[in-house]
C-alpha cells in the first residue's frame, strides 16, 4: 500500500491532533470522487482504558468519526483557502456497525463521495479490517469559515 498522505500532511489539512486524529495515512486518492484512509488501532487509544477494561473495544462513534477525517480530507484537498476553513459534522445517517474494533487491527477507511459542494458534503462511509466490512453510514457535513465557527 503505498503512501499518498503520510500523518504530517494529513494534519496539514486537518485541525485534528492527538488523541482524536484518528488517520494515520491515505492510501488511495481520486479528488472529489473516493479515499481511502488507513488507523493503526493500538492498544495505547487512550480510549480503551474505559471502553472497555478487560475487553478493549473501539467506540463505534469513533470509527465513524475516522470515517468523517477521511472525508474532511477529500474536501478540505479541494478548496484553496481551506486554512480559513473547516468540515464540521452536520448528520450521520444509516449507520451500522457490523463487529468490534480492537487493538491490533488495521482499520480501512473508505470514503465516497455522493455530494461535493462549496459548503455541503455528503459522503458514504465503509470501514473494514481484513477486508470485512465492521461499519457503514452516510455522513453530512458542512464547510465553515474557521473564525465564525468559534
Amino acid at each position: 500500500m503505498e503512501t499518498i498522505l503520510d500523518s504530517q500532511a494529513i494534519q496539514e489539512l486537518l485541525p485534528h491532533r492527538y488523541p482524536f486524529l484518528l488517520v494515520d495515512r491515505i492510501i488511495e486518492l481520486v479528488p472529489k470522487v473516493r479515499i481511502v484512509g488507513i488507523k493503526q488501532v493500538s492498544i495505547n487509544e487512550p480510549f480503551f482504558q474505559g471502553h472497555f477494561p478487560g475487553a478493549p473495544v473501539m467506540p463505534g462513534v469513533l470509527v465513524v468519526e475516522a470515517l468523517a477525517q477521511v472525508g474532511a480530507v477529500l474536501a478540505l484537498r479541494e478548496i484553496e483557502d481551506r486554512d480559513e476553513k473547516l468540515v464540521m459534522f452536520t448528520g450521520i445517517k444509516e449507520a451500522r456497525f457490523r463487529r468490534p474494533v480492537v487493538p491490533g487491527d488495521t482499520l480501512t477507511l473508505e470514503v465516497t463521495a455522493l455530494r461535493i459542494g462549496s459548503r455541503v458534503q455528503r459522503m458514504r462511509g465503509e470501514a473494514k479490517v481484513d477486508g470485512q466490512l465492521v461499519a457503514d453510514a452516510d455522513i453530512m457535513s458542512i464547510i465553515a469559515d474557521r473564525s465564525s465557527a468559534v
